[in-house]
This record gives C-alpha cells, sequence and structure tokens, in this order.
C-alpha cells in the first residue's frame, strides 16, 4: 500500500513529521472510528487523501490498521499533510491530543498493569455469552427479595427480557439523541461469570478494540477496598494503580475515564445513599462506603463512567433513579452447557456425553446448570459419580438427582482427592488424615455458617485466625476445592469458590454441632435460652429461614435438611456423618416441614423452599400424589393448603409443566389467590372452565402488570367473566409486556369489555393473538375492536365466532382491514354476515394483502356474496385459507369459485362443505381445477355432488400437480364417480389424502379403487367409512394393501365386510410394512372375531394400531 510508515534512520525536516513518526503508535491505538472518519473526509476535502487512498485504508480489516494506513500515507507525503493532521486533531479533539502528547507514557504503564494482571487464563472460546448483556429495566421484585438459587429455579434460567446490548456499546449511547451512561450497573447470581466479564472487557479495551474513546479503564473489586477504612478519591487511584503519577487529570475530567467496581455483593458496608455526608473534594478522606456513594451520586468524579457489577439483591443498595443503564449477564443456553461440559471433559466425550444426558434428565438441574458456576459443581459431581459406579451393584450406588447429593458427590470427591499416604496400608496415616479432613471441614464450616449470617462472603487473614483455620493447612487440594485465595496489593483475601459452597459447608457444621449444641447457633456469642437437641435447633433454623426478609438462609435449611436423607448419609458417612444416625431425627423433621406447608396464607417461595426441603429429605409422597392427580386432570376437591404448596413446587420443578400448566376445572377463587405469586412463572397456563367470575380477573390483572411476570399465553375459556373482568384484564395489557395470547372464549364480556380489549389493543404492542369466541359482543363490540385494528400493528390472530356482530359489524372490521396490515388470521364464523358483510370484506380483500386466513363458516353467505368474494380473490395475492363451510351457496356460485381458482395463485386451502353446489357447480369447480396449480385442499363435503362431478373432478386430478387433499364425504357418487376417481388415482402423484365417507361406494367402486392403489404411490390417508364394498370389496382391497406401500391410514368402518372381509384385510397386512392405522369397526364382526383380528393385526403388523 503506499505511503509504508517512514523508516526512523531517515531524517525527518519538519517538527510535524517529528510529532506524527513520535506519536505514530499512539495515533494508531487511540484513534476511534469516528473520528478516523472525520479526519478522512477532512483530508479528502483538502486534497491531502485521495479516494482511492481513503478506500484502501477502510477495507483494511481491523480498525487499528486502518488507521495505520492513514497515517502512514500522510507521513509519506511530507511536512505539510503531516502539519495538517497535527492541526486537525489539536484543534478539533483536545482531549485526545493531550492524551496522545502528555499522558500518553502514563497510560502504557497503565495498559502494560493491565495486560499483566487480567490477561492470564482469560479462554476465549467460553465468553462468547459474556459479549452480549440483557437490557434490563430496573431489577424485579424476585430479584430483589429471593435468594440467588431461588431466582434460576422459578424463573427457570430465562431471564424476562428481550433485548440486548453488545458488550462494546455498553457505555455508548442508545440513540444519537442520546448522552452515554454514566452510571452502569450489571447485575448476575452468583457464579455466572461477572467477574470473568469485567476481565474480559479490560483486556478486549487494553488491546484497543473496544472504547478507544475512554482514556484511562480503572477496575477496583470490593474485596480490595473492604481493606481500607477511609479513603479519598486521588488516593483510591494512586493506591490502586501507582503508575498514575498524574492522578488530576482523571479528577478534574480532563480525559475521558471509567471506573469499574466490580463485586458490590462482597462489600462489607451496606451503601446508604439517604444519609450520605456529601463530600466534593478528591484530597478528603471519608469511609469507603461514603466515597463510594459520592462517586455515584456525581459529587466526586463527575466526568468519569461508573460500571458496579454486583448480584442482584445487593444491587438494590443503589437507587434506580442513580442507575443510568442496568444489565444483566445472561446464563448458558441448551447447547453452551454441552459445550461447556466438553470443555471440562476434553479428553473423555464418552463421559462428556453421559453427565450431559444425567444432567438433562433431571429438570431441576438442568435449570440451575444454567450458571457456569453451578454447572461446573455438577459437572464435576456428576462425573465423578459415573466414575465411581462402574461395576457396582444398582443398590450400593447413589444417583444425584437432589442438591445435597450433588454436593455431597463434590464433597466426597474433594475429601479423596486428599493428600492421602501412598501406601494403604499405613492406616494409622489415613485415620490422621481423615482426622485433618474433618478439622478442616469443620473449622471451615464454622467460618462459612456464621459468614453466612452476617452477609460476610469474602474473608481476610484476621478472619481465618479468629476461626482458629491454621493458614498452612489451607493449600491441601480439599482446600482449594473449596476455598480460594486472591493476593492483593496489602492483603490476601478467602472466598468460597461458589456461595452455594459457604452454604453446604455452613449446613455440616450447623448440622454436627447442633447434635451437643446447648445455646442457639445464630446466636454467636452463646447468650440465649437453652435449646436443646437436634430437632430443637433444626427447627430453629427452618424458622429463621422463613422469618428472615432477606430469603439468604433459604439453601442453607435445603442442604440441612438433606444431611438427613439416607442417601447422603450413605455417601458421607465415616467421612463427615456418622452412618444411619438421621433415622432418629428424619421423621420428626419432616413431619415439622409438613406442619409449615399447612396454612391459609398465600403460597410464596418459601413454601416452595419448604416443599423442596422435603424433596432433599426423601421425602416426596405428597408431590407425586399431586403430580399424578395433574396428569389425569384430576386435581379438583383435593387442592388442600399442604397439597397446593406441593402444586407450586411442581410449578417450578415437573415435566408436567414444561410446555403447559393446564389448572383447568380445579381452581376456586381462594385457591388462586393463594397461587397467585407462582403463576407469575408458567409460561403457558391454562385456567379454562373454573367458573371463574370477575374478582379473580382482578387478582390475575394484579399478576400480569407486575414486572416479574413471565405468562406468554394465557387461556381463560368457558368461566364466568362478564365486562367488569375484561375491564381488569384490559387495564393489565396497558403494562403488561409478556402476554402474546389471551383466550376468553364462551364467556360474557359483552360490547363493553369488548371496548375495554379494544382500548387496551390501541396501545398494547405485545399482543397476537386473541380470542373472543362466543362473548356476545355484537355489533358494538365488533365497531370497538375494528377502531383497535386502525393503530394496532402487532395483533396476528382474532377469533370472533358466534358473536352476532352481523352484517354491520363485519363492514366495520372490513373497513379497518384496508389499513391494517398486521392481522393474518380473522375467524368470524356464525355471526350472521350475510351476503352484505361479505361484500365488504371482499372490497377489504382487494387492497388487504396481508390477511392469510378468513373464517366466514355457517354466515347465511349465498351466490350473491361468494361472487364479491371470488372476485375479489383475483386480484388479492395474500389469502391462504378460506373457509365458506355451512353456507347457501348454491351451484350460481360455482363458476364464480371456478373464476377465481383459474386466476389466483395464492390460496392453498379452499372448504365449501355443506353448501349446495350440486352437480353443475361441481363441475365447474372441477373444471378450474384442471388449470389451478396453487390449491392444496378442498372440502366438498355434504354438497349434493354425484357421479358427473366427481367424474370431472378425477378429469381434473390427472393434470392437477399440487391438490394433496380432497374431501368428497357424504355426496353421492355411487360406484361410477368412484371408478373415474379411481382412474385418475393411477396417474395422480400428489393427492394424499382422499375422504369419501358414506359416498355410497359399492364392490364395483371398491374393486376399482383397489386397482389405483397398486400402482398409487402417493395416497397415504384413505377414508371409506360408511359405504357398502363387502366382502369382494375387501379381498381387492386386500390384494391391494400387499402391494401398495404409501397407505398410511385406512379407515373401512361400516363397510358390511363380515368376518370374511375384516379377516382378508387382517392377513393382507403382513406383507405391508407401511400401514400404521387400520379401523374396522361396525363390521359384524363380534367379539370374538375382533380379537382374533386384532391379534392377527398385530402379528403381522406390529406397528399398526388397529380398532375393530
Amino acid at each position: 500500500m503506499p505511503g509504508a510508515c517512514q523508516d526512523p534512520t531517515v531524517p525527518l525536516s519538519s517538527p510535524a513529521e517529528v510529532w506524527i513518526h513520535r506519536y505514530h503508535k499512539q495515533l494508531v491505538r487511540s484513534i476511534s472510528p469516528q473520528f478516523l472518519e472525520e479526519i478522512i473526509c477532512h483530508l479528502g476535502r483538502l486534497e491531502l487523501l485521495t479516494a482511492e487512498e481513503a478506500s484502501q485504508a477502510r477495507q483494511e480489516s481491523s480498525l487499528p490498521e486502518q488507521v495505520r494506513a492513514v497515517v502512514d500515507v500522510l507521513a509519506s507525503k511530507g511536512s505539510h499533510a503531516c502539519q495538517t493532521l497535527q492541526t486537525f486533531i489539536r484543534t478539533t479533539n483536545s482531549q485526545l491530543y493531550l492524551h496522545i502528547t502528555v499522558y500518553e507514557p502514563m497510560v502504557q504503564k497503565h495498559l502494560e498493569s493491565l495486560q499483566s494482571y487480567h490477561g492470564n487464563g482469560l479462554e476465549t472460546g467460553a465468553l462468547q455469552r459474556l459479549t452480549n448483556l440483557l437490557l434490563v429495566e430496573g431489577l424485579t421484585d424476585i430479584q430483589q427479595q429471593e435468594h440467588d438459587i431461588l431466582q434460576i429455579e422459578t424463573t427457570k434460567g430465562l431471564p424476562n427480557t428481550s433485548k440486548s446490548i453488545p458488550l462494546e456499546k455498553l457505555f455508548l449511547p442508545l440513540s444519537k439523541v442520546s448522552i452515554p451512561p454514566r452510571i452502569c450497573v450489571t447485575i448476575g447470581v452468583a457464579g455466572i461469570g461477572k467477574s470473568t466479564l469485567v476481565k474480559l472487557f479490560v483486556c478486549t479495551w487494553a488491546k484497543g478494540e473496544i472504547n478507544r474513546d475512554i482514556m484511562f479503564v480503572l477496575p477496583l473489586t470490593f474485596r480490595e477496598l473492604n481493606t481500607h477504612e477511609k479513603l479519598s478519591a486521588e488516593r483510591l487511584i494512586c493506591s490502586a494503580f501507582p503508575h498514575i503519577t498524574e492522578p488530576s487529570c482523571i479528577l478534574a475530567g480532563a480525559t475521558r475515564t471509567l471506573l469499574i467496581l466490580d463485586g458490590l455483593d462482597e462489600f462489607k458496608t451496606p451503601l446508604d445513599f439517604s444519609n450520605t455526608v456529601v463530600c466534593t473534594d478528591p484530597k478528603k478522606e471519608v469511609p469507603v462506603d461514603n466515597l463510594i456513594t459520592n462517586i455515584i451520586r456525581g459529587n466526586l468524579l463527575q466526568e468519569a463512567s461508573v460500571w458496579v457489577t454486583s448480584r442482584p439483591t445487593a444491587a438494590r443498595q443503589i437507587p434506580a433513579g442513580l442507575v443510568d443503564r442496568m444489565t444483566e449477564i445472561r446464563g448458558f443456553g441448551a447447547a453452551e452447557i454441552k459445550d461447556f461440559l466438553d470443555q471440562m471433559f476434553l479428553d473423555d466425550r464418552d463421559l462428556s456425553s453421559q453427565v450431559l444426558q444425567h444432567i438433562r434428565a433431571n429438570r431441576s438441574l438442568h435449570i440451575l446448570c444454567t450458571v457456569p458456576g453451578f454447572c461446573w459443581i455438577s459437572g464435576s459431581s456428576v462425573a465423578y459419580y459415573l466414575k465411581t459406579s462402574v461395576g457396582q451393584r444398582q443398590e450400593t450406588t447413589v444417583v444425584p438427582r437432589t442438591l445435597s447429593e450433588i454436593y455431597s458427590y463434590y464433597f466426597k470427591m474433594a475429601l479423596v482427592g486428599s493428600d492421602w499416604p501412598e501406601k494403604p496400608r499405613e492406616t494409622l496415616r489415613i485415620e490422621q488424615a481423615v482426622s485433618n479432613s474433618k478439622k478442616i471441614v469443620g473449622s471451615l464450616g464454622r467460618l462459612a455458617f456464621y459468614g453466612l449470617l452476617r452477609k460476610k462472603h469474602v474473608f481476610y487473614e484476621q478472619d481465618m485466625k479468629a476461626h482458629g483455620i491454621d493458614l498452612s493447612l489451607l493449600q491441601s487440594s480439599l482446600c482449594t476445592r473449596l476455598l480460594l485465595k486472591e493476593e492483593m496489593q496489602t492483603s490476601t483475601a478467602y472466598y468460597f469458590s461458589h456461595l452455594t459452597i459457604q452454604e453446604f459447608l455452613a449446613a455440616l457444621y450447623y448440622y454436627t454441632a447442633a447434635k451437643r449444641a446447648i445455646f442457639d447457633l445464630f446466636t454467636e456469642s452463646g447468650m440465649s435460652w437453652p435449646k436443646l437437641g437436634f430437632l430443637s435447633h433444626f427447627k430453629s433454623a427452618v424458622q429463621r429461614s422463613l422469618q428472615a426478609e432477606d430469603r439468604q438462609l433459604d439453601v442453607f435449611v435445603r442442604f440441612l435438611s438433606g444431611l438427613l436423607s439416607p442417601q447422603v448419609n450413605k455417601l458421607l458417612s465415616g467421612w463427615l456423618l456418622v452412618k444411619d444416625e438421621q433415622n432418629g431425627f428424619r421423621s420428626q423433621a419432616t413431619t415439622f416441614l409438613q406442619g409449615c406447608l399447612d396454612t391459609d396464607y398465600a403460597i410464596s417461595l418459601r413454601t416452595v423452599n419448604t416443599v423442596r426441603c422435603l424433596h432433599e429429605i426423601q421425602h416426596m409422597e405428597i408431590a407425586k400424589a399431586v403430580e399424578e392427580a395433574m396428569k389425569n386432570q384430576s386435581l379438583a376437591g383435593m387442592l388442600t393448603p399442604v397439597n397446593c404448596s406441593a402444586l407450586a413446587y411442581l410449578l417450578q420443578a415437573s415435566d408436567v409443566c414444561m410446555e403447559e400448566t393446564n389448572l383447568s376445572n380445579c381452581l376456586t377463587y381462594n385457591v388462586c389467590k393463594s397461587l397467585l405469586s407462582q403463576l407469575l412463572f408458567c409460561h403457558n397456563l391454562r385456567l379454562d372452565n373454573n367458573q371463574f367470575k370477575d374478582n379473580v380477573m382482578e387478582l390475575l390483572g394484579s399478576v400480569l402488570s407486575v414486572k416479574d411476570c413471565q405468562i406468554q399465553k394465557l387461556s381463560l375459556a368457558e368461566n364466568q367473566i362478564s365486562n367488569k373482568g375484561a375491564k381488569a384484564l384490559a387495564r393489565s395489557l396497558l403494562v403488561n409486556r409478556r402476554l402474546m395470547a389471551l383466550d376468553l372464549r364462551s364467556n360474557s364480556i359483552g360490547p363493553t369489555g369488548a371496548k375495554a380489549l379494544a382500548d387496551a389493543l390501541k396501545k398494547n404492542q405485545i399482543l397476537l393473538s386473541l380470542n373472543l369466541q362466543h362473548n356476545t359482543i355484537k355489533e358494538d363490540g365488533a365497531t370497538f375492536l375494528a377502531e383497535a385494528l386502525l393503530t394496532n400493528h402487532r395483533l396476528v390472530t382474532l377469533h370472533l365466532q358466534k358473536n352476532a356482530i352481523g352484517a354491520q359489524g363485519a363492514r366495520k372490521i372490513a373497513e379497518a382491514l384496508k389499513q391494517n396490515c398486521s392481522l393474518r388470521e380473522l375467524t368470524l364464523s356464525s355471526n350472521s354476515v350475510g351476503d352484505n358483510g361479505s361484500v365488504a370484506l371482499a372490497e377489504a380483500l382487494r387492497v388487504n394483502h396481508s390477511l392469510q386466513s378468513l373464517d366466514l363458516q355457517s354466515n347465511s353467505i349465498s351466490s350473491t356474496g361468494v361472487t364479491a368474494l371470488t372476485a375479489a380473490l383475483c386480484s388479492n395475492k395474500g389469502l391462504i385459507s378460506l373457509n365458506l363451510r355451512e353456507n347457501s351457496i348454491s351451484k350460481e356460485g360455482g363458476p364464480a369459485i371456478a373464476h377465481a381458482l383459474r386466476t389466483n395463485s395464492t390460496l392453498r386451502r379452499l372448504d365449501l362443505a355443506a353448501n349446495l353446489l350440486c352437480d353443475e357447480g361441481g363441475k365447474a369447480i372441477a373444471l378450474a381445477i384442471g388449470e389451478n396449480r396453487a390449491l392444496t385442499s378442498l372440502h366438498l363435503q355434504w354438497n349434493f355432488i354425484q357421479a358427473k362431478a366427481a367424474m370431472a373432478l378425477a378429469q381434473a386430478l390427472q393434470s392437477n400437480s399440487s391438490l394433496a387433499s380432497l374431501d368428497l364425504q357424504e355426496n353421492a357418487i355411487g360406484d361410477e364417480g368412484m371408478a373415474a376417481l379411481s382412474d385418475a388415482l393411477k396417474v395422480n402423484t400428489t393427492l394424499a389424502d382422499l375422504h369419501l365417507q358414506m359416498a355410497s361406494v359399492g364392490t364395483a367402486g371398491a374393486q376399482a379403487l383397489a386397482e389405483a392403489l397398486m400402482v398409487n404411490k402417493s395416497l397415504q390417508i384413505l377414508d371409506l367409512r360408511g359405504n357398502s364394498i363387502g366382502v369382494a370389496g375387501a379381498k381387492a382391497m386386500a390384494n391391494a394393501l400387499r402391494v401398495n406401500s404409501s397407505l398410511r391410514r385406512l379407515n373401512l368402518q361400516e363397510n358390511s365386510l363380515g368376518m370374511d372381509g375384516a379377516i382378508c384385510i387382517a392377513t393382507a397386512l403382513k406383507g405391508n410394512h407401511g400401514l400404521t392405522y387400520v379401523n374396522l369397526q361396525g363390521n359384524r364382526i363380534g367379539q370374538s372375531g375382533a380379537k382374533m383380528i386384532s391379534d392377527t393385526i398385530r402379528t403381522n403388523a406390529p406397528n399398526c394400531v388397529v380398532d375393530v
């Protein structure tokens, strides 16, 4: 490329050339893409950069290479070009000029420092998930109140948002008119990758790949800040980054700076923004929590951007009004869990596959594995189980299913992997090693337990000594699996490898100590009322968990309950537990936990956690009984408070609720009220036929209005909802951002209820489907909905059948369709639309090309109406399905339909069943089918069609190559018509479904059809119910079945086959491997004959289902 970088040995003739050469590296690293474009345009106007040179520079693969190309071209053009670039940068971007010329040496040292510290051990392959963060509007109630594990279990690992933002745009404005955010907060549960995200950002920025406008990135952790009592803003920078010798450039805002504060949940002092003492002096030392609140408020480092990472519950300390942008780290998807496990077991893909199979088989475990930290623990535990269970009897192994079993395997793996003596016979040394391990686990457990009570998750040397932990023992392989260590400038920090590791250790300590403790273990000083016996302490722990405002003891008590499980005892006995010691406590603990469920209060996530405690303790009888009732849809009458608690648990954990949560015909007002907070997280919720009245709609409206709500489909069909209930639901639609389908069929919302919903639709742009079938909305209701369709650009499906909207209502909707471009499916059946309404809809179809399905069944439409509709089809380019079943279309309508079929090229499905077409109308349509190349499904059932029309259809089928389904049921086509259709089937290659129920087909017709089946290779479904093919016809069909390989379903019900005919069909199946269903009912076979035929078919065709 022209303009290679000037050789440093060549003398430079001007100061500008010297400047470019001296700061060449800094220019390449610091110029942003926007500023580079400004430079190129400026130099182009001055003719110092040709269009070809600019184009070549833009084609370089990366931004640094693009900048280098431009700078090198100018350097090759002499002093004037160099002087122009220097002057342009100094006058248009003084901050960048200052940064390049004055601060660059300091920046280089800073970059080297960051790259050496943050660049170690960063595996880019596993970090793709972190390059896109989820944009959230703020913390949800569950994020503010619940334990991390409960958040994941309740939301099923799926975040309540669809918007995302790339990492490189995290500190950029969202639009051209907005400004960059000053305070960004990124939340994520424990183990999701917050610190890894920070590390990734810092490394990527240091390479110059993102946010080149930021001159200084200052990453700090709250672990480091915990070691200081007081700091000034200046000392904060200088103590953490001693190479920054001129902090004034940051303090005064001379350079754009990003301050990263990682791990707010690990800060020892809660942030109190309401009582912050204002500090604006960057040199004044104040308590560290006061310093942080002043920085976030903008009293200090006003020009700096601040990025805080935190677990959700701790992030609520920062007032929402101070946060400019909040993002959330998403967890693993199913494919990412697989990739993660493949990375874990890189040398053993079979083991990785087995681990994944085990995790997928356990829904609760699979959901929790969306968190990388938990996925690591689970993967390690399951792999250890699989390795150690090889060759063992099944009854001696424990398959890890509960949380406690997963962590028991993890701890056993850590214990077995400890520093044992090499010689197995050294019993004394082995016992000493076991004793040391118990001692370490006991000391760490005490640290974990009292740390948990004080919400402390980071510990320092003084903490370790205070709990009697020998720091030299922390080098053992056992400790390195449980406790991580981080060397900082002035001290060393220790923290458990995951929050749940701390909680399991805490439970182990409490379990062991509770057996001998006299006083309440929750009072560290020991000053409390005496508590004697393990059960007394167990009850105390559960009650404290249920009463704690911050819910941070929930998983601790789950682990504590799990330690009473026989399975966990089998795993850890001899190591950390005494064999079978739980037998004396388990039944009483179970009774106590069940008693906690027997309450009339609303069922909360704490209640669900209590059921999970029972699951950990291996007591699942209640949940299993409720789950079985759900499967059988027999929940009605059995939803006591205890069973409701089990149901709430199943809504999260059961596979029965995975695709759809069906609570139809079983809920009362009180039960629904108690379950409200749990219904929030059901994605597809059916509450049909519960006799719900408007008061329940008030409750459900409040649920749909909550930010946490994840209901996407809600069915309330066949209840007793009036306009008042519809209004409550409509109010929720004004704020709801998740619901996409609402089914209110067979209620009584009336015109007023329809108006409320219509008004909501004018503002709601989320709902995709609305079903108001059979709601007596009448003409006025249709008018209100039509008005909504003028402004709503989201609704795709609207069902209004059986609402008596009349011709005028249809006319109003038709007018709206002329402007609406989003609606795809409209159902107006049984609405007395008539010819007038049909004409109006036809006018709309002439201009609307987005509607794909129109259902006008049972609307008293005659040939006049159908003539208008079919005329519109001649120009319409969007309609795919048209249902005109059960109207009054006579033979005069046939030619009009035929004309449309010759012209239209988009219609795929046409239903004309139960009209009055007769042979004349049928023949006209048949002739058009011969020319049509679009229609795939045609229903002509019960149209008084006879042999002539059938023969015309047969003729058409010989040339038609699109029709796949033809329905001629209840038309007397007879043997003559059947023979003609059979001839067509010999050459037709597209027809797959043929329905000829009650078509007056006899033996001759069946024999002709059988001949066709011997050569036809496309027909898959054949329905001949209610004909009279007899024994001879059955024999012919049987011969055909021995040859035919395409037919999948055959219905010969009520065909006078007799025993002989049925036997013929049954024996013929021996050579037929394609048929999957045969119906031989109603053929006078008798009970014994039916059994014999059924057995014969099962023998001859085991994959074929038979109804006899």
